[in-house]
């Protein structure tokens, strides 16, 4: 467990559920949780669970993530808010869905980074920052042509934003999980043809839960991980090392 007692966190897409699970778990383990995301009621909700501020903002807009993170106490971010876009092949893909999954996954993200470092900076307490990717920027994954090019797109941001903010001792690193069965999940990885293949050839053969992803994400924000910045950690089973 970390200890994240007397600092600010913000973790996006904290209405979903990896999100949600993360912050239950840092909120555990002592932190002042920011809990951003679109869904206010879903916000509120959390936040009455588990004592985090609901944090509303839509992550297409830079106003509004300006206007909601610029100001907040933080010492880190979990980048978790993510659109999942559609299966698709490239001939057969939409532009406007890609556009729409990088503007959320890739964009979104860096302009949490770009409007919380400068108080972070300021601070001058150091910092950390956990991007949270996907398997399918490590690995081509059929129908992932928008999602895997975000992620892919977000792990680059990781690396860069490490190389550019360790000189502040704020670390950037990003995990890359797996599947997760959500409700969201299951209309794709839940069909016979889809989901039983890819289990078979993944070493653990199973599906990811959500506190499996929450636990990584804490790790890499803690101090146990002081010495880590600019990875990505694949959380997927062993999926990615076929």
């Amino acid at each position: 467990m970390g200890d994240f007692t007397g600092r600010g966190v913000l973790v996006t897409g904290a209405s979903g559920g990896i999100g949600a699970a993360t912050v239950r778990r840092l909120a555990r383990e002592g932190a002042t949780v920011y809990a951003g995301g679109r869904d206010t009621a879903k916000l509120q909700q959390l936040g009455d669970e588990t004592g985090a501020h609901p944090v509303p903002f839509d992550l297409a807009s830079e106003d509004e993530i300006r206007s909601a993170v610029s100001d907040l106490d933080l010492w880190g971010v979990v980048n978790c808010g993510g659109y999942g876009g559609e299966i698709a092949t490239p001939q057969d893909t939409s532009i406007e869905v890609f556009d729409a999954v990088i503007t959320i996954n890739a964009r979104g993200s860096l302009l949490v980074i770009k409007h919380v470092t400068p108080g972070m900076i300021a601070r001058n307490h150091g910092g950390s920052i956990v991007n949270v990717s996907s398997q399918a920027s490590l690995v081509a994954l059929a129908g992932h042509i928008s999602y895997g090019s975000s992620k892919a797109a977000l792990d680059n941001i990781t690396r860069v934003a490490a190389l550019e903010l360790g000189k502040y001792d704020i670390r950037v690193n990003s995990v890359n999980p797996t599947v997760v069965m959500t409700e969201m999940s299951e209309y794709y990885w839940g069909r016979p043809d889809i989901g039983p293949p890819f289990l078979e050839q993944m070493p653990l053969g199973r599906w990811a839960t959500e506190d499996e992803i929450a636990g990584p994400i804490s790790f890499l924000l803690s101090d146990d991980a002081s010495m880590i910045t600019g990875v990505t950690l694949p959380v997927d089973g062993g999926y990615s090392c076929r």
